[in-house]
């Protein structure tokens, strides 16, 4: 073969090789963010006008109304008067007391509840797991409902009581007391904290409770040392939504008819529709919006620095726990 054709070919070879090169070197590269034009611009502004006229503009009447005195101008006086009142201070430490109250009541049930259905095989826990699903779905009243008809003054065991003894009344009255509202709250919000709960349990290697197990280590040291830890970051982000709802309920603390329990919401109705004191009840609606925004940020917060706790894992498929 002659040098010229092995020179034409040896070019020929480089120049290819380094056209492959920049074609990868080139496809390494990510995709170029396309650019936003006006018009992509343009298309955001009816979602964002939506959202500015349902929820912010209200809101913000709401805060302006709250600056604004009955024999007009604006100033700080409202908050004065309200935060002052002795109302106000029973309303917002009964908040804080039920929320807090509710919210460990939901924790402890959800996570005994939880680990019963993910680790106790037992007939029908898969469709008991399926149900708390639905249930996260009623309203809060049904469940106030339910409790009524039961441990109400004319409900099914006070009746049951009466026919029995001959008694004149039974002895369960204290659904419109705290202790009934505490009830109603738990038995509604314990399936918020078991929900993330089995979703985290389900991620558990059986594997590792085997070995536990075969190490001669007790059902309580397994749950302790193995399984809560896997279920901590979805205990405590379950834990934050829980409060941020309890310190918002409304419809439990109103269809228990707890006349003497008066939280933040309950102040808000009292002195918009009862009393006329449309100011007060601003400053006390913007005090629970932001006492909820600082606990939905916390709730936030943790959520995203545990969301990886519930994830699958790499490595391989091992056998997990059911829920």
């Amino acid at each position: 073969m002659p040098r010229t054709v092995r020179a034409e070919r040896a070019v020929s070879a480089d120049m290819a090789a380094r056209a492959d090169g920049a074609d990868e070197a080139q496809g390494a590269r990510p995709p170029a963010r396309p650019r936003r034009t006006p018009r992509a611009a343009l298309w955001a502004l009816p979602p964002v006008a939506a959202l500015a006229l349902v929820f912010l503009y209200p809101l913000a009447l709401v805060v302006w109304q709250s600056f604004t005195p009955e024999d007009g101008g604006h100033s700080t006086a409202p908050y004065t008067a309200v935060l002052t009142e002795a109302s106000f201070r029973e309303a917002l430490t009964n908040t804080v007391l039920i929320a807090v109250g509710a919210t460990a009541g939901a924790l402890l049930l959800g996570l005994a509840l939880s680990l019963v259905i993910a680790f106790v095989p037992f007939p029908g826990g898969r469709a008991l797991s399926r149900f708390i699903d639905i249930f996260l779905a009623f309203p809060s009243f049904l469940i106030t409902l339910a409790l009524l008809f039961l441990y109400g003054t004319v409900g099914m065991a006070n009746g049951l009581w009466t026919e029995m003894t001959g008694a004149a009344r039974g002895p369960l009255d204290f659904l419109h007391t705290p202790w009934g509202v505490l009830l109603a709250e738990i038995t509604y919000f314990t399936p918020f904290v078991m929900r993330p709960l089995l979703a985290a349990f389900s991620q558990v290697e059986t594997g590792q409770l085997e070995a536990a197990a075969s190490l001669g280590a007790r059902p309580w040291r397994i749950a302790r040392k193995v399984i809560l830890p896997e279920a901590l970051p979805s205990l405590a982000a379950g834990g934050s939504l829980v409060l941020v709802l309890c310190l918002n309920e409304f419809g439990i603390v109103l269809f228990t008819g707890a006349k003497d329990v008066v939280t933040l919401p309950m102040l808000v109705y009292t002195k918009a529709m009862l009393d006329g004191d449309y100011t007060g009840a601003c400053v006390v609606a913007v005090v629970n919006v932001a006492l909820s925004v600082a606990l939905y940020a916390l709730y936030r917060t943790v959520a995203s620095r545990t969301g990886g706790g519930a994830g699958p894992r790499t490595g391989g498929a091992p056998h997990r726990a059911g829920a």
